[in-house]
């Protein structure tokens, strides 16, 4: 009876091709907004878990604000959104710098200041980065690479030296190269010193794109900037990986007693940091992916609407097929099967324009999504619901015609 009812539908989406692929325009799309921002979510996400492979595990990073609750054990149970995206959530201070630094153990620091302003070029204003202040240790705490010239020394940062991320490279000098090139920041001309190779994502923050950030030495950010200067991050890393643990314990203790027994700095592994990205990836990607799934519910609606037209004109066909002897069960069967072929086939397409969609986001862009077959068999299933909820209105509509009437009816 499946089987019959599956060829009967076939044939009657075949008889109208354009409306029924019109129907399944909704979840066709509804499935590919879905599938891609998931698979974007989840590229990124392995991204940044390359990146902290990349730039191993014993680095820390120290951030002002609550922005997780720990438990008894030291284990992350929730992490506070307000204060853990971008450079929100306060400042912290030289004092704060300098008590890491005397924190034993302590191999390297590098603070991160942000400072409100913006770089230019013989008029042309640079928008759409970040000017921060870091010292000479910062690109090697990061594990960065320079594409070309070097980063600025340690006898340096006292210096009005600039190195740049690759995008203000090539839209604030329209060249790939702009070494010994200047800039100016707040009337101060800066020297090009280097540039660096391109991040794939932030080692600082989600949200924070280094392409297009310009690095002065912390130093002359502070000349610059004031007290209107922030440090939104410092950076450490101890003297050996082992006691990394350790010096995280002992710097969260410096940093509270420094602070009065105020515990408003935050002190995140490399793991950590991973799992804060994460946690927002994920609100991100659900919040935005439920956002694209109305279109699977307008999709839904969609098909509740054609297949209540096409019960209407084909009432004298269930007249006669209940005059010959159909049961109210095979007619709800048929419409049912019908509708859930048209969502089903919807979703089969979406999976298909998806892949293609991803594929060019990947040549087109700097991401990388990745499709899981989870998502896929999601997608389909979630296709096949819609198809089975909203086509067992139409479906009950034709079983409960009365085969007299719909034999009337021409």
């Amino acid at each position: 009876m499946f089987g019959g009812n599956v060829k009967t539908s076939i044939k009657a989406l075949r008889s109208s091709r354009w409306r029924s692929f019109l129907t399944m325009f909704g979840i066709i799309i509804g499935v590919v907004s879905v599938i891609t921002t998931v698979s974007l979510g989840e590229g990124v996400k392995r991204q940044v878990l390359n990146q902290v492979n990349q730039i191993g595990s014993d680095l820390i990073t120290i951030r002002p604000g609550n922005i997780v609750t720990r438990d008894h054990a030291g284990n992350i149970t929730k992490v506070n959104l307000s204060d853990a995206y971008g450079f929100g959530g306060g400042s912290l201070s030289d004092q704060d710098l300098k008590t890491i630094q005397q924190t034993p153990d302590v191999s390297q620091t590098s603070p991160v200041s942000l400072l409100n302003a913006s770089a230019q070029v013989g008029g042309q204003e640079y928008n759409s980065g970040l000017v921060l202040g870091t010292s000479s240790g910062f690109a090697s705490l990061v594990q960065q690479k320079i594409a070309y010239g070097v980063y600025f020394n340690s006898s340096e940062e006292d210096r009005p030296v600039v190195v740049i991320g690759q995008q203000v490279a090539e839209q604030l000098f329209k060249e790939e190269v702009p070494i010994g090139h200047s800039l100016t920041i707040r009337g101060q001309e800066f020297i090009v010193r280097g540039v660096f190779d391109a991040f794939g994502n932030s080692p600082l923050s989600a949200g924070v794109d280094l392409n297009k950030a310009v690095f002065i030495p912390y130093n002359y950010s502070k000349d610059l900037g004031g007290s209107n200067t922030p440090i939104v991050q410092i950076l450490a890393r101890p003297s050996k990986p082992a006691e990394t643990k350790d010096v995280i314990k002992a710097i969260n203790s410096n940093l509270t007693t420094a602070h009065n027994g105020q515990e408003d700095v935050t002190v995140l592994r490399q793991d950590e940091n991973l799992m804060v990205t994460s946690y927002i990836l994920n609100l991100l990607t659900t919040f935005i992916a439920g956002i694209a799934a109305i279109s699977l519910l307008v999709g839904g609606i969609g098909i509740m609407n054609i297949m209540l037209v096409a019960v209407t004109e084909r009432t004298h066909e269930i007249g006669i097929r209940k005059a010959v002897g159909a049961t109210t069960r095979q007619i709800l069967g048929q419409f049912l099967v019908e509708a859930i072929l048209l969502s089903l086939g919807g979703g089969l397409i979406g999976i298909v324009v998806s892949y293609a969609v991803n594929f060019g986001i990947r040549v087109g862009t700097n991401l990388s999504p990745v499709i899981t077959w989870p998502v896929v068999v999601e997608a389909v299933g979630v296709a096949v619901a819609v198809g089975v909820i909203f086509g067992i209105a139409p479906a009950l509509k034709a079983a409960r015609k009365d085969p007299i009437d719909a034999l009337r009816n021409d």
